[in-house]
């Protein structure tokens, strides 16, 4: 896979670059004008990240580094839950799929990177995961139709959005603190730039734990497609380059198991989708 563009730290610095063969294209250092991948995006610049790298050597050699969060800093994370028809029937209320999306939004600080543990947290053994595709905005906007949302895409990413069961159910009406504890989810490794309407429409997701497949399922079956959800979205909010929407996972979690599959240290959480990679990540527990 080529045209992969990622955040990632070495010796206490923060680069990003493109993914090569062994190892990482350190750019940020030769375009000061854009500190990050956020500026980069709201800059339409991907693509010349992209051309830059096509002449020079790895810098970044693998093991020199540590991946991070693609967008370190984005103005809005916003997830769409329940979002496909066996995740629904999940609930057992004996309702049809709901007229319109359940959202909510986490912080950049829940996320870590690429290949660095989940943390689960010294007040909770109920540490879930939650394979998704996560769109990155390139282009603004309110009111977007329906028809023009999947042109606002500027890039494609992968998410666990690692959740803490009995945290969701801690007041009569929220879920913020149950997908909010800091590391508890993961995003990456990398941005594959959007080009093609294909490259999110029907695509096939899958998470595996340990190498047992939990989830597998296509986007094609989505009660709400992605383009739907940037509309939806920006009907009350503003999106900015750099927002980043996390599309919704299919079912097979680990709290739907009896008994219930929790992550533990020790266990590997792989989240795959075609045409954008693999989202690795292990447990360890608070210290």
């Amino acid at each position: 896979m080529t045209d992969r563009i990622a955040t990632f730290s070495a010796n206490g610095e923060t680069f990003y670059g493109v993914v090569a063969e062994g190892g990482m294209i350190a750019l940020s250092p030769d375009f000061p004008q854009w500190p990050t991948l956020r500026e980069v995006i709201e800059a339409g610049a991907l693509e010349q990240l992209i051309e830059a790298a096509s002449s020079r050597a790895v810098t970044h050699p693998d093991g020199s580094f540590q991946w991070e969060i693609p967008i370190p800093a984005p103005e809005k994370i916003v997830c769409v839950g329940v979002n496909f028809p066996d995740r629904n029937a999940e609930y057992k209320d004996g309702t049809a799929g709901p007229e319109n999306m359940s959202l909510f939004v986490r912080f950049p600080r829940s996320f870590t990177g690429h290949g660095r543990p989940l943390i689960r947290p010294e007040v909770s053994d109920k540490l879930d995961y939650e394979g998704e595709i996560a769109a990155v905005i390139g282009k603004g906007g309110r009111h977007i139709p329906d028809a023009e949302a999947l042109d606002h895409i500027a890039a494609l990413t992968l998410c666990n959005e690692g959740t803490l069961r009995d945290w969701v159910r801690h007041a009569k009406f929220n879920v913020t603190q149950g997908k909010n504890f800091d590391q508890s989810g993961a995003m990456g490794p990398w941005l594959v730039p959007f080009r093609d309407h294909a490259q999110i429409t029907d695509v096939h997701l899958t998470t595996r734990v340990n190498g047992e497949v939990r989830q597998d399922d296509r986007t094609g079956r989505m009660m709400f497609p992605v383009a739907r959800q940037i509309a939806y979205i920006s009907t009350f909010t503003t999106l900015v380059p750099g927002d980043i929407i996390v599309t919704g996972t299919p079912t097979g979690a680990g709290a739907r198991f009896d008994p219930p599959k929790y992550l533990k240290p020790g266990d590997e959480i792989e989240v795959e989708a075609e045409g954008i990679g693999i989202l690795k990540n292990g447990v360890a527990d608070e210290k």
